[in-house]
């Protein structure tokens, strides 16, 4: 994946192609891929209050509205001094949901690995977020990630109701058959119920309650 050639004054990297242009890829769509880390993050902070925050002894995540962390598309050179300090990074949580057209899906999984391809490149730690929208997109949101690393996944307004419980956790089954984690991280609710047999696989599940869960029980 390259960008178009032109002369530098009549075209302009709209689809970011300098994230992907020292990566390899995988899969039919091409995801840029996303070397393994086993380190496990000590807290967390939101991509929108970690631009202005001092303490970096954290590490940033993307489980908050799309709109609070669409400039890191539109503008990734603008924060990367800024998440460098950071401990390390959770890969952004575009949204997928089931009524997207598959290829929007595809596509937000799509940037979320193009951004964090080019902040491992750039030195900055990075753990893969697993975001899938339906069926379809279970298997293409492994596509990529290296096997038997920490993978994280938000799920946050995945357990209320049980059409989006069972969506959700039918594509844990899946990415951990695929990519055999050593440690999930969950944002937000990861019940006994659900998470127990994980564990007891030999998976390390290191829960981080959601800003919203601080104030307000969550339906497990």
């Amino acid at each position: 994946m390259s960008k178009i050639n032109c002369s530098r004054n009549s075209c302009k990297d709209v689809f970011n192609a300098f994230l992907v242009s020292m990566a390899t890829y995988a899969g039919i769509f091409e995801f840029p891929r996303i070397k393994a880390i086993y380190e496990i993050p000590n807290r967390l902070i939101p991509f929108s209050k970690a631009i202005s925050c001092k303490d970096y002894d954290q590490w940033v995540h993307f489980y908050e509205d799309d709109y609070l962390f669409e400039r890191i598309w539109r503008n990734p050179r603008k924060y990367l001094e800024i998440l460098k300090r950071y401990n390390g990074v959770i890969l952004p949580d575009f949204s997928c949901y089931r009524d997207m057209p598959l290829a929007m899906q595809i596509w937000n999984i799509y940037r979320s690995r193009a951004i964090g391809h080019w902040l491992q490149i750039n030195g900055i730690k990075v753990i893969p977020n697993i975001r899938y929208g339906d069926r379809r997109t279970y298997r293409i949101s492994c596509d990529g990630i290296e096997k038997h690393g920490v993978i994280a996944f938000g799920s946050h307004g995945t357990m209320k109701h049980i059409r989006d419980r069972v969506i959700f956790l039918a594509g844990i089954d899946v990415a951990i058959s695929i990519l055999k984690p050593s440690v999930i991280i969950v944002y937000g609710c990861a019940s006994d119920k659900y998470f127990k047999k994980y564990a007891d696989a030999g998976i390390k599940i290191v829960v981080f309650a959601s800003d919203y869960s601080a104030t307000h029980k969550e339906v497990e």
